[in-house]
């Protein structure tokens, strides 16, 4: 790659996404740039905010394909069957996995009461206590926060292991990912820290149960970022071997639900970009990205620090990195 137009890349990131820390680039599966702004480094893992639904995506489809979940057609209910309905609920008792998944189950109000939410004993039984209502199952209704930890419940249940032992058996040391512990916040004031400001911190956020996010919580470096990426390029293949099944990365890379408010395509907790070029992508708060377009054999992950508006990574990478790199071997 010509180093002018390299350095001309980084003057526009400096200038125009000035809160990215790491970028790596893959094509054909080999990196052909990785650059660290910021005073960050290669070795330093930041909080990817909703990536982390895309990761859990991965670990649902694991569960799938060894038969602790038999499908995503399965009763959300089935999983807790110590859980207490309450009086008059019509709605929640058919909400199914499929439905978290795409975002497409309804939940008990406008607002997100996120402070109730988050200083509840348990995340998951809070989510259980929001869903269901009035709405209409197969609306679209985004839930960042709110909602997928319902998906990590049903791991828990599921596998009989904690979120991150079963994702260190089965997805992080395959692929050398490393996430060493989980989070638990002793303060509200370090939650919101880890929400909006720089930190230090490595891991991956759990409740006072000790169960793990789903919608937000996990820290990755920027080559993690990317090795995710590049998992699903292949079809859920690593290094010879099948961690994810090809039809498990299929259906969450497709269209299963739409935003039709933003003009958002919504597959299995993964965004869907264009669907001639089989491009999608996994997107959190603050610009932080891995992009991926099958036609391409392109990977893109994007880390950055928590801004409230960051400008769109989508149309930099489609723009900017798309024609530069294509063409690499």
């Amino acid at each position: 790659m010509n180093q002018e137009r390299i350095t001309e890349l980084e003057q526009t990131i400096c200038r125009d996404y000035g809160n990215i820390v790491g970028m790596v680039v893959q094509k054909n599966g080999k990196a052909v740039y990785e650059g660290y702004f910021n005073g960050y480094t290669a070795k330093r893992a930041l909080h990817v905010f909703s990536v982390t639904k895309s990761v859990v995506n991965a670990l649902i489809g694991i569960a799938v394909d060894k038969g602790y979940i038999k499908s995503v057609d399965q009763k959300v209910l089935e999983f807790f069957p110590d859980y207490t309905v309450k009086r008059g609920e019509k709605t929640l008792q058919l909400v199914t996995i499929w439905d978290i998944l795409t975002m497409t189950a309804p939940y008990k109000y406008k607002s997100a009461p996120y402070t109730k939410y988050f200083s509840s004993e348990s995340w998951v039984k809070a989510a259980l206590d929001l869903l269901g209502g009035k709405g209409e199952i197969g609306d679209f209704r985004y839930t960042p926060l709110i909602g997928p930890d319902i998906l990590s419940g049903i791991l828990t249940k599921a596998t009989g292991s904690s979120v991150l032992d079963f994702a260190r058996e089965n997805l992080f040391a395959p692929m050398d990912i490393h996430v060493d512990r989980n989070v638990v916040f002793n303060t509200k004031d370090e939650q919101i820290a880890i929400m909006t400001k720089e930190n230090n911190i490595s891991g991956w956020v759990a409740d006072p149960q000790e169960i793990n996010t789903a919608g937000w919580g996990l820290f990755l470096t920027p080559a993690e970022m990317a090795k995710i990426g590049q998992l699903y390029l292949n079809c859920g293949a690593w290094n010879g071997k099948q961690l994810i099944s090809a039809e498990w990365v299929e259906e969450s890379t497709k269209e299963h639900s739409h935003w039709d408010e933003l003009g958002l395509k919504y597959g299995y907790l993964w965004w869907v970009i264009d669907e001639k070029e089989r491009s999608y992508a996994a997107m959190g708060d603050g610009g932080n990205v891995i992009y991926v377009n099958t036609a391409k054999n392109l990977v893109v992950a994007i880390a950055s620090l928590f801004v409230p508006r960051p400008s769109d990574r989508i149309d930099f990478i489609r723009e900017n990195l798309e024609p530069m790199f294509s063409n690499e071997e």
